[in-house]
């Protein structure tokens, strides 16, 4: 548990600018607050204690929600993460960093496996929106403000309402017309 939380402090550190010290980052992040807070929720979760899951998880619900059934991997970053979001069935890889406003959420048309996937070293952009049970491929963007309602390859950048692959292993797919 030490080793995993000196890993998401660390991650914090690389990813923001901002993050002055160890210290800093460990008593002013809530984005670190709500990871913590949902690792012990989740072990709760696993472990059938669902009340107690629950209420740990409803404590860190101020500005970021996370269901503690949500998977998430390892260095793990919210930077600024009011209004962030993230549903029961949710899964999150390794090295994904969001920003404030994201929803990994549902669109109440499915059943069972309702939320996202998102692999390994995704980076999604504040108020994004991902709902659904699709994939997001590894090593993919979703810029700011998009909603993403189908899956996006690995490589690729999303973009737009809806989102569509506008970069695919950094070639651009298409012309952008933006008037046709």
């Amino acid at each position: 548990m030490f080793r995993q939380l000196k890993e998401d402090i660390a991650c914090v550190r690389e990813r923001d600018p901002a993050a002055r010290s160890v210290l800093e980052v460990l008593l002013l992040y809530p984005g670190l607050k709500a990871i913590r807070m949902h690792r012990r929720a989740n072990w709760c979760y696993r472990h059938r204690l669902f009340f107690l899951a629950r209420w740990i998880s409803q404590r860190a619900a101020h500005k970021i929600e996370i269901h503690p059934a949500a998977k998430i991997g390892r260095r793990f970053f919210i930077d600024h993460g009011t209004g962030v979001v993230i549903g029961e069935t949710a899964e999150i890889g390794d090295d994904v960093t969001i920003y404030q406003g994201v929803t990994l959420g549902g669109t109440g048309k499915d059943t069972g496996k309702r939320h996202p996937t998102i692999g390994n070293n995704v980076m999604i952009g504040a108020g994004a929106k991902v709902l659904g049970p699709f994939k997001v491929g590894e090593n993919s963007n979703i810029a700011a403000g998009a909603v993403v309602l189908e899956e996006i390859p690995p490589d690729s950048t999303a973009v737009g309402v809806p989102a569509r692959v506008v970069k695919r292993n950094g070639v651009r797919v298409d012309n952008l017309d933006q008037v046709h």
